[in-house]
């Protein structure tokens, strides 16, 4: 049975990794199916070569992963079209953090003949051998399905406990000389990134945040460490980005990493997200010391009482603390706050701003956007009961339109205030950026000149002295197709 999965055209020039295919493509593989993998995001085709593509290539199955958000919302509608019109239409699959809280609406929107609710590697196994076998769908856990026109949804399935039990992504189907160019904060443009997964879930219950599934699994150091020293060997890539919700759940688990890194000793720098109230000196500095050089925290808000609001589980002394640790250790912090959720005032969204352009450290430019309650989420449902959303249909066609534009208004504030509170503040960020990277740009040219620097590169590289960079591993690419 030949299947297709379909990476859309997210609108950028370069893209993370898929991992949700990546995976469920390795289980495929091991189940003896022909994966193709078709690389919409790497050539920016247009949705109509999808069609062609179909109608010109046999498929039995055709797959799509996609978050929950305005712009992936729109590119599953066109895709789901170009699908749907091939003359040779395959059974077509929906997954992802988008559709599982609301499998109903989404199928109706795609046409989809099934969605997989939650994590789909498991799910997989059994759905394709009942497609290619005819067996009926109804006793598959963890699905939604389409039953002349009625929208059948079943009992979730559990997730799965052990992530090292997990073939690795089947990286070879993809790309990967596309996706290793992803940039960080702060990277070196020697350096080869690619995005990885340590855990699933988080432990805590913010109110704005939708989880798939509940509970948190992780992997093992050794197993991780394993599939790192494979991406660097393999493809050259010298810096993972762990895109897990969150990876700092423990001291004892993100130790654990640490410490296989430095058993690993290679020369990988690492990323990922974080929690500023399991942040200590001791921690960062093993961190740092490991490879670690980001961590991107979600701070939210500075006011205690919009924090504890948001069910958010952090005080603003133990940002404040956090952060600067995290700066002493030499790691950069990536540094998030929203605007309008309940509690939020002009005063508790300049306490944001002032905190943001304290403890910036130039590496990325700061912004602040309105909250966004994502179906699913506690802060969804409480939208939907005070009548600022009737549903999904309301949300993903009318309120979510752009997100960095009020979808629901949580605050006192009128939408209008809002709106110029946010123009304000991101004002203030602007000026921040522009007059930091102004006094940089002012301090390059003193350096050069005065200096007489031999290791500049030039004004529009943007860099001053390089450096010494490391070298990279021998780049050995096996099989890399973009299945065109």
């Amino acid at each position: 049975m030949r299947v297709l999965l379909v990476v859309y055209d997210n609108g950028a020039y370069m893209h993370h990794f898929p991992m949700g295919l990546g995976y469920i493509a390795a289980i495929l593989e091991r189940e003896g199916y022909d994966v193709d993998v078709y690389s919409q995001d790497m050539h920016h085709y247009p949705d109509e070569h999808l069609t062609e593509f179909l109608d010109t290539n046999h498929y039995d199955v055709v797959c799509i992963s996609l978050i929950a958000g305005y712009y992936q919302y729109q590119r599953l509608v066109g895709l789901s079209k170009a699908i749907n019109n091939a003359k040779d239409r395959p059974f077509y699959i929906l997954g992802g953090y988008g559709p599982t809280p609301e499998p109903e609406y989404f199928m109706q929107v795609s046409g989809a003949d099934c969605i997989v609710m939650g994590e789909g590697e498991e799910t997989a196994v059994e759905l394709f051998d009942a497609i290619a076998n005819k067996r009926p769908l109804s006793l598959i856990s963890g699905i939604a399905y389409d039953d002349g026109g009625k929208c059948m949804i079943n009992p979730r399935r559990g997730v799965v406990e052990d992530l090292d039990s997990i073939p690795w992504p089947a990286y070879h189907l993809f790309p990967m000389e596309y996706y290793r160019l992803l940039k960080r904060p702060g990277q070196p443009d020697t350096e080869f990134t690619l995005s990885m997964m340590s855990a699933r879930g988080c432990t805590f219950k913010c109110t704005f945040c939708y989880r798939m599934d509940p509970g948190y699994r992780a992997r093992s150091g050794e197993g991780l460490l394993a599939e790192v020293e494979f991406l660097y060997k393999e493809y050259g890539v010298t810096r993972i980005s762990f895109m897990d919700d969150l990876m700092m759940t423990s001291i004892a688990h993100t130790e654990e990493i640490c410490n296989a890194f430095e058993k690993a000793n290679l020369p990988v720098t690492w990323d990922c997200n974080g929690r500023l109230n399991y942040c200590t000196p001791e921690l960062l500095a093993h961190m740092k010391r490991a490879g670690c050089v980001f961590i991107n925290y979600g701070i939210e808000a500075m006011d205690d009482e919009v924090l504890k609001l948001m069910k958010k589980g952090l005080r603003t002394e133990q940002v404040v603390k956090g952060v600067e640790w995290t700066l002493e250790a030499g790691i950069s912090p990536g540094l998030n706050i929203l605007f309008g959720n309940l509690g939020d005032t002009k005063e508790t969204l300049q306490k944001g701003v002032d905190f943001l352009i304290k403890y910036d450290d130039q590496a990325q430019r700061r912004t602040i956007r309105p909250v966004t309650p994502y179906p699913g989420s506690p802060l969804y449902h409480m939208a939907i009961e005070q009548g600022l959303l009737d549903g999904p249909a309301d949300f993903y066609e009318k309120k979510h339109l752009n997100s960095d534009l009020l979808c629901c208004n949580f605050t006192e504030l009128t939408d209008d205030e809002v709106y110029a509170c946010l123009e304000d503040a991101n004002k203030q960020l602007a000026e921040n950026f522009f007059d930091s990277n102004r006094d940089k740009a002012m301090a390059q040219i003193e350096h050069l000149y005065r200096e007489k620097d031999t290791t500049f590169r030039g004004f529009r590289q943007g860099a001053t002295s390089q450096g010494k960079s490391k070298p990279a591993a021998a780049l050995t690419f096996g099989a890399v197709s973009d299945s065109m």
